[in-house]
């Protein structure tokens, strides 16, 4: 890596070889008034629980791409840590229905319970319609069978977020 020096000018214009760097000054915005330029963050913050790691890649890559901030879990016991008071909010959830240390509804009662505002989509490679209905009965968004093509979840997941 090459580093170039400059020498610093104090307030008289005069070359300083000690001065101390200033911060580049404020850029103007609409209205005369000052910002900062920042760089732009991502607001809406999806949760992605599913034990499989492609999955959890595969809508992190795309969510991601839309403009949300993915944070995984790979098990219950990671989602729920998610919604602990001192943890940043999710904004939705796409939650496979089943995972090592769940028994099939119960991750969705109990984020339902703890977060009954957030949006809770359910994926499953094992659905019927029952297991929907139960699903949609106890507040899920949308019941997702896999495999699932990337675009349309990535649609449900800006029409949950929309509503919420």
């Amino acid at each position: 890596m090459v580093v170039v020096s400059f020498p610093h000018r104090n307030d008289a214009g005069i070359a300083a070889e000690n001065a101390t760097p200033q911060p580049p000054a404020p850029v103007a915005a609409e209205g005369g008034k000052f910002t900062e330029r920042r760089e732009k963050t991502p607001t809406r913050r999806v949760l992605v629980v599913d034990d499989e790691l492609l999955i959890r890649w595969s809508l992190n890559e795309g969510l991601a791409r839309a403009g949300f901030e993915v944070v995984e879990a790979e098990d219950a016991r990671g989602a729920l840590q998610r919604f602990t008071p001192d943890a940043p909010a999710v904004h939705a959830v796409l939650l496979d229905l089943r995972l090592p240390d769940s028994a099939d509804l119960g991750l969705l009662r109990q984020i339902r319970q703890l977060a009954p505002a957030t949006p809770v989509i359910m994926m499953t490679a094992y659905g019927s319609p029952e297991t929907t209905e139960d699903a949609l009965r106890l507040g899920a968004f949308h019941v997702v069978s896999k495999p699932f093509d990337l675009h349309h979840i990535v649609t449900l997941v800006e029409d949950a977020v929309g509503e919420a």
